[in-house]
């Protein structure tokens, strides 16, 4: 009887767990770059219920004396023992890109990451919404360098653009209007210098990347180094920024299933111990 109210109270565990990671991915429904997370629960192994009134325990003689035993007692059903939470899986699947006409913001049109240099080493996002630092670099709102293939970006102001293959030019026609690469003039392509090229990078298996806050993420061993994309490089696209891939609706709705969910195990205990409660009664007065 214990062990129904061991398993409903793994049960209300685990929807503490799913109620946790909701409301982080509702809390972050407005930040850019952010990827849900899901919960994953892991069952524990059933045990099998034997009939009691049978040992099952059966002898093979050898002439006269036993070599061995086997067990024949009838299963007559299955017990659960309840789940415990396994891990957090964080889903990357694509956030839908909303215009900003801010030259700064940076957006990402499939698999890969931004680098940025923090004090604690290389780190990833893919929150693209950028700034001028006062030392002309292009830096996040931490003030955290963003790193191209040379190194820290060095960019001036307002005049500069990138282009889908993340390629960063400077031009002093651009300082009016830098998202007008499209609509210049051939004699003012000639005054066009290449600065850099954003280091944009992937990983083995970046469902064990290691969330850091902020939006940002860092490798494990499972996930394997991050490695420069050039083949199959995702189409930066500047001006935009990628929302959070967070459903809001969904996410409600789900809380909802934990409430219900939590308040089913949470009468499963009160069961168990109403029924124990009765049994020990009973027990002392026999």
């Amino acid at each position: 009887m214990l062990r129904g109210m061991y398993t409903g109270a793994a049960g209300m565990v685990v929807q503490q767990n799913r109620l946790d990671a909701l409301s982080n991915n509702l809390a972050n429904v407005d930040t850019d770059g952010y990827k849900r997370d899901t919960p994953v629960q892991k069952a524990f192994p059933e045990l099998l219920i034997r009939r009691m009134s049978d040992d099952g325990v059966r002898q093979i003689p050898l002439r006269s004396f036993p070599v061995g035993s086997f067990d024949v007692a009838p299963v007559v059903g299955k017990v659960g023992t309840g789940v415990e939470t396994n891990e957090y899986f964080t889903v990357f699947s694509q956030g839908s890109l909303r215009q900003t006409d801010n030259a700064f913001d940076l957006s990402l049109e499939g698999k890969g990451f931004f680098v940025v240099d923090t004090p604690y080493g290389e780190r990833y996002t893919r929150n693209g919404s950028f700034l001028i630092g006062p030392e002309g670099m292009l830096v996040t709102k931490q003030g955290y360098p963003v790193l191209g293939e040379g190194g820290p970006v060095q960019l001036k102001l307002n005049n500069f653009v990138v282009d889908e293959d993340g390629v960063i030019f400077e031009n002093a026609a651009l300082a009016d209007d830098p998202l007008r690469l499209v609509s210049m003039r051939e004699n003012e392509w000639e005054e066009t210098v290449e600065v850099d090229r954003l280091r944009i990078v992937d990983m083995r298996n970046t469902r064990y990347l290691r969330k850091q806050g902020d939006s940002f993420w860092a490798t494990t061993e499972e996930s394997g180094e991050a490695f420069t994309m050039d083949d199959g490089r995702p189409k930066v696209r500047q001006g935009f920024l990628e929302t959070s891939n967070v459903n809001p609706v969904t996410e409600m709705v789900q809380l909802i299933e934990v409430n219900r969910a939590y308040e089913a195990n949470q009468r499963a205990i009160q069961s168990h111990d109403q029924m124990t409660q009765k049994l020990i009664n009973e027990a002392i007065r026999l």
